[in-house]
Formats: C-alpha cells, structure tokens, sequence
C-alpha cells in the first residue's frame, strides 16, 4: 500500500487535518500524526472578513498559519506613508516568517479568507525537531522566491496587455490549485481577488489602463466578465499567450 495514502487515512490524524488541502500539500504534511494531534490541540481555525489584518509589517508575530481558503495581500509601506502590494498568497499557502521577530511585510485579507492558525513556539519547535518540516517550509519560500522573480520580468519588460493577462493568468491558475494548465485544460472562473485600483497598484498600471487591457480581452473573448468581478476563461491557453506575447 502506498505510504502517503495510507497516512491520509489514518485514524489516529484529526479529522480536520484529513481534510485539510495544507495537510496534503502545504507545511503540515511533513508532520507526524502525534505532532498533527499535538498541533490541532492549540490550532485555532477562523474565517476572517477581507481588509482584515492577518500580519503586520513591524508587528512581532505570536503565530504562525496556514491559508485554508481565499486570497492574501501582502504589502509594504514606505517611509512617506504610500503602501506597495508586492505579492498573494493562495491556499495552502504558509503565513510567517520563521526565525524572524518580525514579518518585514503587512498582509492583509483580500477576499474572505479562512486559516489555521497556531503558536510561533510550537511551531518553532517543531521545526528544530523535524527536518522535513524545515525542507518543507525552503521549498515554500523558494516557490516564492521564484514566483517573484517570474514577477519582476513581468512589471518590468512586459506590455500593459501582457501585464493584465500574466495577473489574470495567475489568479486562474492559483486560486483553482487542482486545476491541470496543459494543452486540455477546461474553461476556468474566478472572482477577482483585487479591486481595479488594487490590481493597478500590483501591476503599475493606471486605473484607466487595466480596465482598458480587461475590456480588450473582453472583446477579443479572452475572457468573459460578470457583474464586474467574475471572471471566466474559455481556453487557458490563449489567456497563457496573450499573457507571454
């Protein structure tokens, strides 16, 4: 039998954790069924109302947590009080910066958001006492690192179509993890995690240009809009090429 699939179904593991997308996919997957259940012991769940607060940039974090559902902005704040989103994050994304006091970053809900959320300490230990914990967690980071990266090429080379494109492409792709983005992938719909003034921040575009790019995409049936937030894309494909080109 198939250890990892055995694992899932073990009695001993909370049944929260069982069906928890972080637990197959995400940092708790490298956790022992005593530490799940250790764990699950102190883990609050919570569903919280967008704009709320889930870290602050200079606030010292007295946990850690795992995004069940939703989208997560993170931003940063200059000097002069004006506030750049410099990154989402999507389910079974991990919330907190280990080994550090302090976040560097502000996130905030941008829909509504579900997570798990449990004491930095625990954590910590837990951390120090298993290694596959610790790969897990640089594997994350790494993902990140990397989705940055891809990023930075797309604010700062890409056309203004290319750019609304590249977002739309990234909420369809990540917010429908499941979702297979090959050559057969099936029509796609989302809601638009960000406002027309939050996805011109994140892009570095106007207002006017990304309601000028989603209204050309729209007219070439890249995509399909709905009471202003829904999106739908009937061929993934071609949103990946007028996202590249």
């Amino acid at each position: 039998m198939d250890v990892k699939r055995k694992d899932i179904h073990n009695s001993d593991i909370p049944v929260l954790c069982q069906a928890c997308e972080a637990r197959h996919k995400g940092v708790c997957g490298a956790l022992s069924a005593s530490q799940l259940i250790n764990l699950n012991k102190q883990a609050i769940r919570k569903r919280v109302e967008p704009g709320t607060e889930l870290i602050g940039e200079t606030r010292q974090a007295d946990s850690y947590s795992n995004i069940i559902s939703g989208v997560v902005k993170l931003t940063k704040m200059m000097a002069d009080g004006r506030q750049q989103i410099v990154g989402l994050q999507f389910a079974p994304d991990f919330l907190g910066r280990p080994f550090r006091s302090e976040s560097g970053i502000a996130a905030d809900a941008a829909t509504e958001v579900n997570v798990c959320s449990f004491p930095k300490t625990m954590l910590d230990k837990m951390i120090r006492d298993t290694p596959e914990l610790e790969h897990r967690l640089l594997e994350q980071t790494l993902k990140e690192l990397d989705e940055a990266r891809d990023w930075m090429l797309t604010l700062g080379r890409k056309t203004a179509q290319e750019k609304v494109a590249s977002f739309l492409y990234l909420i369809a792709t990540h917010i429908n993890p499941e979702l297979e983005t090959g050559a057969n992938a099936g029509p796609v719909s989302f809601e638009l995690p960000l406002t027309r003034s939050d996805i011109a921040d994140f892009l570095g575009l106007t207002i006017e240009t990304v309601s000028r790019q989603m209204t050309k995409l729209r007219k070439d049936e890249v995509i399909l809009i709905h009471h202003n937030r829904h999106v739908e894309v009937p061929d993934l494909a071609h949103l990946a090429e007028r996202a590249s080109h």
